[in-house]
Parts: structure tokens; sequence; C-alpha cells
């Protein structure tokens, strides 16, 4: 069995940034990701305009540079997933997906959340080919063609008024009459004159053979049904924490998100938490990086007092 001081687990901007500080802390750590390629949500960001200095960064490069920075300093990464994690006191064991077990003194979850689904019939055939989750990311393939956006919240109106200025028709497709995304940004999507705001509907079926060809929508005050012809559709209607490795360990608060402060501690001593996993007010870049130099610092102060 490999024993490490420091397990992370995750390689978005929270995970990249701890293992930055780690390493220069001389921690004896290992990152593990199951992705092929670090960075989390960045990667698949057409552009980032609020992270200080880094002014209409591209995401995808933004995660590169941030690889390089870890890589400089020769931290360790290794690419599984991970099974579980066992808490036993003092130390914790990671189990991999391929059998191999990791003790560690600390364990540093920076899973992230992913975009919800609407489980409709045909979301999950079709993503990536008229389905997205991402419109900064994939609206321009839809110049001068119809779309739809799923949401009322913040993203879906901002996806909307982007989508507007690229598309022909942008219809906004919400399951309630009341859209729930900032006043500003409810009025300009209602003064555009190529959105269409469709309240109580819910997509029940996203069609096409190859490709998104039309979307079947009920009405959910009256049961009417309908079919509107399109290109893609963009769904926002919020994110999911990846929390199900500490599910049984740690606290979380009702929508899933791992429970902890500012330092970055959880409920369970030697786990920790950073970045869009934990429960907060902001979830950007800005934040996810700021928690993992965070939490290094308090798994430094708690090593100190062993």
């Amino acid at each position: 069995m490999e024993k490490k001081d420091l397990v992370i687990i995750g390689s978005g901007p929270a995970g990249l940034s701890a293992a930055v500080y780690a390493q220069r802390a001389m921690l004896d750590q290992v990152v593990i990701e199951k992705e092929m390629f670090s960075g989390g949500q960045i990667v698949t960001t057409d552009r980032i305009d609020n992270y200080l200095g880094l002014y209409g960064e591209n995401g995808y490069d933004l995660s590169v540079k941030f690889r390089e920075h870890a890589d400089a300093l020769g931290v360790p990464f290794l690419e599984d997933a991970v099974k579980k994690i066992e808490n036993h006191g003092t130390t914790k064991e990671v189990v991999l997906e391929n059998g191999d077990v990791i003790e560690a003194k600390a364990v540093l979850l920076a899973t992230g959340a992913h975009h919800k689904m609407l489980q409709a019939e045909g979301e999950k055939e079709l993503t990536g080919a008229g389905v997205s989750y991402c419109a900064t990311c994939d609206g321009a393939f839809f110049k001068d063609q119809t779309v739809a956006v799923v949401g009322g919240g913040d993203v879906a109106l901002e996806d909307a008024l982007y989508l507007s200025n690229i598309c022909k028709n942008v219809y906004l497709i919400h399951r309630r009459d009341g859209l729930r995304g900032a006043k500003v940004l409810q009025n300009k999507v209602l003064e555009k004159e190529n959105i269409t705001f469709m309240p109580f509907y819910e997509v029940t079926k996203i069609c096409g053979q190859n490709k998104v060809e039309a979307v079947e929508l009920k009405q959910n005050q009256t049961g009417e049904t309908k079919t509107i012809e399109l290109s893609g559709v963009f769904i926002a209607i919020g994110m999911e924490p990846q929390s199900s490795l500490v599910k049984d360990l740690v606290k979380e608060d009702p929508a899933g998100y791992v429970e902890a402060g500012e330092d970055c501690r959880t409920s369970a001593d030697g786990i920790y938490v950073a970045g869009d996993v934990r429960s907060k007010s902001l979830r950007q870049v800005v934040t996810a990086v700021a928690d993992g130099a965070v939490a290094i610092a308090s798994i430094e102060q708690d090593f100190a007092r062993e």
C-alpha cells in the first residue's frame, strides 16, 4: 500500500492550486484525476473575463497554464478514478477503481460540480450533436439558426442574450412563469425581439437522427403539446456537486455540497474540500483557486499540531 501525506482528488482550478501550494510546502502528495486532461469546467469555457489580470483568456489555454505550473514544480499526477474513501481516524484510505489503495494523512476533495441534465428523451444521445450545456462554447456553431435555452436563472438568461446576438431566433423555455435570474437580465431578455419566452413549458423529447432537429414540449398547466423545429438546445438548469465520495463521511447541505467554512475544513478531521463542491455563495475560478491555497494552509496547520 502506497502512503502519502496528502491525496488531492480532482485537477480543476481548486485541485491544481492546492497541488502547487502543497508542492511548495514539500508535502508528499499525489493528484488523482479521472479525465485525460486537467482543468475541470474551464476547459470548455470560451472566454474568461473575470479572472484578475487574464481578461479574455480562453478557458482551455488557462487550464493548460495551470497544469504547466504544477508540472514545473514536479507535482505527481495519477490518472484513475476513485472508487471510495475510507476514514480510519488518523489515516484515510483512497481506493482506486484499478484496485490500488493509497493511505494518506489527509484527503482534499476538489471534484467540482457538473451540469444538471433534463433527463429528456434524446438528450443523452444528442449531446454534442446539438445539445449543449455551454452557450459560449458552442453558440458560434449555430449562427443564424434557431435554438432554445432551457432554464430560468442567471445562466439561462445570459445564455439567451448571448445567443440572440448570434442566432436568428432563441426560445427561452422555463417550467414556471417567473424567471429566477437578476431583474436587469430579465428586462434585457424581454426587450430582445428575437427571444421568445415560453413559460410553463417543459421539454419532453429532443428529436433528431444524427443531430438536433426539433424539441417536443408540454405546457404543464394545460397539457398542451407542441413541436418546435430548431438546430440546438442549450440546457442551463443548474449544477450538481460531485460529492458522492464523501456522502457518508462529512456533513453536506441540502443540495449535496460539502459543508465547510472558509478554512476548507469539513466535519471530519483529515478531510478537506475546495472549489465548486464546497458549500459557498460564489463559485468561480478565482474562488476555486483561493480554496486550493487556503485548504493547504489548513492542512499544514493541522499537521503541525500532531
